[in-house]
C-alpha cells in the first residue's frame, strides 16, 4: 500500500466476486474487504480508497493490471457517467451466474434453508432495448465533463434532456443515446431536445424552480404503439401546441400524447391531473390473451417479454387444477391475479394503492373474469383475523411484495390462513429469505427460480414455491 496525493492507494487487488450495485469485491493482503466501483470479478487492479470503514474499504479503480476473462467492452457511450446499466462491462453469462449465486446464498444464509431445488436462472432474451417505459428530465444545467470544466472553449448552451447524475440531484446528463428502449425512443428524445433548443423553449431549472419543460416519459406496447407524457412546469399554450404538433407530425408511431402542468417541488405525477392532447390517453397491452389498459400513471412490468415468462412460471409453480381459491397479496393492477384466474375457482387480490385496485377491477371486467375480487387497504391492516373469517380459506397464496418484503404481521396472518401452497415472487431475495425463515416451521421450501428482468444491472427476481408440512 502507498500514499499518493494524500489518498490511500491499494495495489494488486484481485477481485473475486460481485457485490450489489455494480461493484466488485476483493481483499487486501491483511484480509480486509475492498468494494471496488468500475471493475469486474477477475480483474487485478490498483484502486483509490474513497471511504475507509473498520471492516472494509470503498474504492474506485484507477488501473487495470490484468483484465478479467469476464470483462467485455461496454456498448453505451455514457457508461461510467450515467450511473445505470453498471454491469455493461461484465459478460451476460457472468451476470447470470452472479445473480444465481446471490439468490441461492441469500436463501441459504439469511433464510437458513436447506434441501431445496435451485432451477437455472431464467435469462432475458433481450440484453438491451428491453424496457417499455423510460423517463427523462429537462434541465438548464447540463452535466459538464472534466475536459469541458477545465477548458476555456465555449461548448454552447447548457440545456439537457436525459438522466440525473448519481448523487447530483440538480445535474442532468444530456443523453446522446440510450440502449434500454427500442427505436424510436432515442429519435423522439433527440428530436424534442433539438426542437426545444432551436425554438428557445425554457428548460427546467431545478434549483430556482422555474422553466417550461420539466420531464418526458415514453411508453410503448408490444404492438409498437407509443405514448408520450410531458410534464410542464407552467402553461405556455402556443409553445406547447407547436411542440406537440411537431412531434406528432414527425412520429406516426405515437398513439397518444398526454401532459400535465406540475408546478410543485417534486415531479411525481400521481397527484397530478393528466390531460389528453392526442389519442385516447392510454395504450392497450395483451399478455397470453389477457388485455391490459396502460395509462400514464399505470404500473406495468417494464420488461414485457420477461414479465410474460415470470407470470407463466408463477402459474406453473402454482400448478392449479381449476377448483382452488387463490389469494394474491400485493396484487398491484391485478396482473398475476388475472393470469391465474383462468385456472382457478376464485381469486382474491389485496393492494394498498387505490388507483391500482381500480385498474385491477377494470381489467377483470375487460377480460370477462367474474371470479376475481379485489380489496384496497394497507396489507397488515386489512389482511387480519376478521378478513380471514369472512372469506373462503385459500388453497394457494401468491405474494409479490415490494423490495422491503412482507411485514411480520402479514407473515403471521399467512401462517394462520395456512394455505396448502405458497408462491412467493420477489424483487429482493434478501428480504424474501428473511420472510421464508419465519415460515420454515410450517412450510417446506421446494424450489426456487431466479429470473433476470433487468440485464446489465444487479437486480434479480426470484420465484419460490413452498408447501405446507
Amino acid at each position: 500500500m502507498r500514499r499518493k496525493n494524500k489518498n490511500i492507494v491499494l495495489e494488486n487487488i484481485r477481485l473475486v466476486s460481485a457485490g450489489s450495485k455494480g461493484i466488485a469485491v476483493g481483499r487486501t493482503e491483511e484480509g480486509k474487504t475492498v468494494l471496488v466501483s468500475g471493475a469486474v470479478p477477475g480483474d487485478l487492479v490498483n484502486v483509490r480508497v474513497k471511504k475507509s470503514k473498520s471492516n472494509y474499504y470503498e474504492a474506485e479503480m484507477i488501473e487495470i493490471l490484468e483484465k478479467s476473462p469476464f470483462r467485455v467492452e461496454p456498448k453505451c457511450i455514457h457508461f461510467g457517467v450515467c450511473g445505470g446499466c453498471k454491469w455493461q462491462n461484465l459478460s451476460y453469462e457472468k451476470q447470470l451466474d452472479v445473480k444465481q449465486d446471490e439468490v441461492f446464498n441469500n436463501i441459504k444464509r439469511i433464510g437458513g434453508l436447506e434441501d431445496f431445488e435451485t432451477l437455472p436462472i431464467l435469462g432475458s432474451e433481450e440484453h438491451y432495448f428491453y424496457r417499455n417505459k423510460m423517463e427523462f428530465s429537462f434541465s438548464n444545467a447540463r452535466w459538464l465533463t472534466q475536459y469541458e470544466i477545465s477548458s476555456e472553449e465555449n461548448f454552447g448552451n447548457r440545456d439537457a434532456l436525459g438522466f440525473h447524475i448519481p448523487g447530483m440531484w440538480s445535474k442532468i446528463l444530456d443523453l446522446k443515446e440510450c440502449l434500454l428502449q427500442e427505436d424510436p425512443s432515442n429519435a423522439i428524445r433527440l428530436a424534442v431536445k433539438n426542437y426545444a433548443v432551436k425554438n428557445g423553449l425554457e428548460f427546467f431549472d431545478v434549483r430556482e424552480q422555474k422553466g417550461f419543460l420539466r420531464t418526458m416519459m415514453l411508453r410503448q406496447n408490444s404492438k409498437g404503439e407509443w405514448m408520450v407524457l410531458f410534464q410542464l412546469y407552467r402553461e405556455e399554450q402556443e409553445n406547447r401546441k407547436n411542440l406537440f404538433e411537431f412531434l406528432l407530425s414527425e412520429f406516426p408511431q405515437i398513439k397518444t400524447l398526454v401532459y400535465c402542468i406540475n408546478s410543485k417541488q417534486n415531479d411525481s405525477i400521481y397527484d397530478q391531473d393528466v390531460q389528453t392532447y392526442f389519442g385516447e390517453g392510454f395504450l392497450m397491452e395483451e399478455m397470453d390473451g389477457l388485455q391490459f389498459k396502460i395509462g400514464p400513471k399505470s404500473f406495468f412490468q417494464t420488461n414485457y417479454k420477461q414479465a410474460l415468462e415470470l407470470y407463466r412460471k408463477t402459474l406453473e409453480f402454482a400448478d392449479l387444477k381449476g377448483d382452488e381459491v387463490v389469494y394474491d397479496l400485493y396484487t398491484g393492477t391485478g396482473t398475476i391475479a388475472q393470469y391465474v384466474a383462468r385456472n382457478a375457482k376464485q381469486v382474491i387480490g389485496i393492494e394498498s394503492v387505490p388507483e391500482a385496485i381500480e385498474a385491477a377491477k377494470e381489467h377483470a371486467k375487460l377480460n370477462g373474469l367474474e371470479n376475481c375480487t379485489f380489496y384496497c387497504g394497507d396489507m397488515k391492516a386489512i389482511f387480519n383475523d376478521e378478513f380471514l373469517e369472512n372469506h373462503p380459506k385459500a388453497d394457494v397464496l401468491i405474494t409479490d411484495p415490494p423490495r422491503d418484503g412482507m411485514h411480520q404481521k402479514v407473515v403471521e396472518q399467512i401462517l394462520k390462513l395456512a394455505p396448502e401452497k405458497i408462491v412467493y415472487v420477489s424483487c429482493n431475495s434478501a428480504t424474501q429469505a428473511r420472510d421464508l425463515a419465519l415460515m420454515k416451521e410450517q412450510y417446506k421450501l421446494v424450489k426456487i427460480l431466479p429470473v433476470d428482468m433487468f440485464p446489465q444491472t444487479h437486480h434479480v427476481e426470484n420465484i419460490a414455491l413452498l408447501v405446507k408440512i
